[in-house]
């Protein structure tokens, strides 16, 4: 698990909301996709030394005294800006970070925590982690790390992750406090590895259909999906949703080997190819455990590159169903080419085409400013948000699927089953009330109150059937300020708001109880992409768009 803060949603408006997700989703795509090929730069091109000379010059008799890193980065970003919008410089103080996000793991402790008043709260502890074992409790408080108080003086997430953080079996010493008995203890703990998942949940809907969330195709991406895939089957599932809303790609590997467990015979997953680079295939391979049931995969508009070369080859072959919103559209290979200072360069030197020879790749003829602003344009067209305009958007290049369909590229995959958000959720009342910073404390104090009689629950299922929310929505009115409650209760009175605030705390607390496959088998239920996605594996629909 990751010593990560876990940070609560803030939305002031649809508008600022749209536009906060494709700043993060485009910084995300630059740092986070490539290939896993990292090379020399040494071992492609000979060394030109105009910008040593030049820079070398300005030291030797600018009339000011000039920062030189500055300059190169400068002039980096001088050339990036006439390439296209994923070719990225990492500097070296971000590389590690960068490499650790994909190789699906860092040198840690081993919790998950949350600031709430300036307090650090223990929310999760990997189980059999460095913490677990030095009696680190869900609940404990982190008083000060080393001689480093951390408590009421403003510490960040940021800060503290790098405290936490370290060398392979350094140790670190950590004052906690007790939130049952308030009692401090100092505590050393030997860091070891922790696991970056990649498979957010895994769980049995409906008595036999799987569903597994993927936030990223990490290294370890392919044998988290494996596992469990082969768990679930163990379990009876039939059919099976994979879902990879918001997440931004990855390893080209770990998704087409999760393809190849869903796709038959040698048939083509993706090809990539490039002016300097020949057409390379990737085709199944292996006997795959699903080559058969029915299959969903669902995406968003913060689906891309590996998510999207998934949703690809699926739909290409008529093997199932991609259910949600036209995915990002990225469809370019990077390779990683280390510098002498420590950084990298992440270069794109081919295209993604999918099995009927899509493009996943939109343009960014515009300029790079117009591409970071699609997804805002994709809201003000009404696409996310009900008018279909999904088609008028798309490459107007026809391709078919194997069965004779007609699939458009050069503006991502675009779903055969189209559910628009939900716009009563995207109320900026609604959402501040579900996502402040108030409701997060009054949740954790709920929880912390109250573990003795929510361990009565045995799993997430019997959480689920036996829990009363209004015990929550009580706790939430009597301990919020008198103006945030009044502002509550005018929000709340609508019955939809209700409903989704009530869905909200409930699963909330269920990840508490049940990591994150409580949150969300209690979310499912309320998930419209979902539930839509399962009503369709279960009716003619599926046949019919398929056609089979």
């Amino acid at each position: 698990m990751n010593e990560r803060r876990s940070a609560g949603l803030k939305v002031w408006t649809p508008l600022l909301f749209s536009l906060v997700m494709i700043f993060g989703m485009v910084l995300g795509f630059n740092l986070r996709d490539s290939l896993r090929s990292k090379r020399s730069i040494e071992t492609v091109i000979e060394r030109n030394d105009r910008l040593e000379q030049i820079i070398d010059l300005i030291n030797e008799k600018y009339v000011d005294s000039v920062n030189t890193n500055a300059l190169y980065e400068d002039a980096v970003d001088g050339i990036l800006s006439h390439l296209d919008p994923h070719t990225v410089y990492i500097p070296a103080d971000q590389l590690q970070s960068v490499n650790e996000d994909l190789e699906g793991s860092f040198f840690g402790i081993g919790v998950e925590f949350s600031i709430l008043r300036d307090t650090i709260q223990i929310t999760s502890v990997v189980e059999n982690g460095p913490a677990e074992r030095a009696g680190v409790e869900t609940g404990d408080q982190v008083i000060a790390v080393g001689d480093s108080v951390v408590a009421g003086n403003g510490i960040t997430s940021e800060r503290i992750i790098r405290m936490l953080r370290g060398k392979l079996k350094s140790k670190v010493l950590v004052t906690l406090r007790s939130s049952m008995s308030g009692t401090a203890r100092k505590t050393i703990i030997e860091r070891g590895s922790i696991p970056l998942h990649s498979v957010d949940a895994s769980i049995l809907l409906d008595n036999d259909v799987a569903y597994i969330k993927i936030n990223r195709f990490s290294a370890t991406a392919y044998e988290e999906f494996s596992s469990a895939l082969k768990t679930l089957l163990a379990k009876g599932a039939k059919s099976l949703v994979v879902d990879v809303r918001q997440n931004p790609g990855g390893y080209l590997d770990a998704a087409t080997m999760i393809a190849d467990e869903l796709i038959d015979d040698e048939k083509l997953i993706v090809y990539t190819e490039g002016r300097k680079s020949a057409r390379t295939e990737y085709r199944a391979g292996e006997p795959g455990m699903f080559e058969r049931g029915k299959v969903a995969i669902l995406v968003d508009e913060g689906s891309a590159s590996a998510s999207e070369i998934l949703a690809g080859a699926i739909q290409d072959w008529d093997r199932g169903i991609v259910v949600g919103r036209r995915t990002f559209g990225k469809g370019l290979v990077q390779e990683q080419y280390e510098m002498d200072n420590g950084s990298a360069l992440r270069l794109t030197v081919a295209k993604y085409y999918t099995p009927s020879g899509r493009s996943i790749q939109r343009s960014y003829a515009k300029g790079k400013e117009a591409y970071a602003k699609d997804l805002h344009r994709r809201f003000e067209s009404g696409e996310l948000t009900g008018a279909d305009s999904i088609e008028v958007l798309m490459d107007t290049t026809t391709f078919y699927t194997s069965n004779n369909r007609a699939v458009y590229g050069s503006g991502g995959i675009a779903p055969d089953i189209y559910v628009p958000y939900d716009t009563s959720r995207l109320n900026a009342a609604l959402l501040n009330v579900v996502f402040s910073e108030n409701t997060k404390n009054i949740l954790w104090d709920y929880f912390l109150s109250h573990r003795a009689e929510l361990k009565k629950y045995k799993n997430v299922e019997e959480f689920d059937s036996g829990f009363n929310t209004e015990q929550l929505i009580s706790s939430f009115v009597a301990k919020a300020p008198a103006d945030i409650a009044g502002q509550a209760n005018k929000v709340l009175a609508k019955p939809s708001n209700r409903k989704y605030f009530e869905i909200q705390l409930k699963a909330q607390l269920a990840r508490f109880l049940f990591r994150n496959n409580g949150y969300y088998t209690v979310y499912s239920s309320y998930d419209p992409v979902l539930q839509r996605a399962l009503t369709v594996l279960k009716d003619e629909t599926y046949s019919t768009i398929i056609k089979r």
